[in-house]
């Protein structure tokens, strides 16, 4: 797993990365607390479903039926806890770091749009009709590409299994999430064999937290100089 490395500046309040995080658990937990049958009603009603073989017919349910909204709600709903889990892990790890640099609210932003840009690579790729699309993994990959597009430069602490042994090493950032990124392609290619997992929306959500952060960077620098004092 990835362990993110603390770099030297001042500390300040971030309060968006622990809201998503709390949003997300206690969406979960809610859902967990009701029957069954009302639970899986739930998530047909606000996960993101495929239109069916025809893209067009994908489009004309969500921009003609009025199913846009899902592409932002499934982010919000999850499997299981090891789906929940593994999100908010990742969200903690590439959040807090991500929010330091951009702020609440570009952070926030982020999440939301890069996640119903996943969500919407996800259902536009997948073939089968009727499949759900849910869980915060294409918002946590927009959040892990825009990492990579601020902090080029940066290591990350990897823990390996060497024999008997844990080792904690560090490692370019740069290469372990490039090689993460690698995967994702991979297996969606490669797909069911790898189990239920919407690879499409990793992608998706990696692209656009790319080129989110590129677009954003001027007003980022400007806004830490302002936190320094230089304008």
């Amino acid at each position: 797993m990835f362990v993110s490395i603390p770099t030297r500046h001042r500390k300040q309040l971030r309060w968006a990365t622990p809201l998503l995080f709390a949003l997300l658990w206690g969406a979960y937990l809610w859902a967990s607390t009701r029957p069954e049958d009302a639970r899986r009603l739930w998530l047909l009603d606000w996960g993101a479903l495929t239109g069916g073989e025809a893209i067009a017919g994908t489009w004309h349910a969500l921009w003609f039926d009025g199913q846009w909204m899902r592409l932002f709600s499934a982010l919000f709903l999850h499997a299981d806890w090891a789906h929940l889990l593994g999100n908010l892990v990742f969200l903690l790890i590439f959040g807090l770091p991500a929010e330091r640099v951009m702020g609440a609210g570009r952070l926030l932003l982020l999440f939301l749009l890069g996640g119903a840009a996943a969500n919407l690579a996800a259902v536009l790729f997948i073939a089968g009709p009727d499949r759900l699309v849910i869980g915060a993994s294409g918002a946590v990959s927009a959040l892990i590409g825009a990492y990579l597009a601020l902090f080029p430069g940066a290591r990350l602490g990897v823990v390996l299994p060497l024999g008997l042994f844990l080792q904690f090493v560090r490692a370019p950032a740069s290469l372990l999430i490039g090689i993460w990124a690698l995967l994702q392609v991979v297996f969606a290619y490669i797909g069911p064999a790898f189990g239920a997992v919407a690879w499409a929306a990793h992608i998706g959500g990696f692209g656009f937290g790319v080129l989110f952060a590129l677009l954003v960077r001027a007003g980022i620098a400007r806004r830490m100089r302002r936190e320094r004092g230089f304008g």
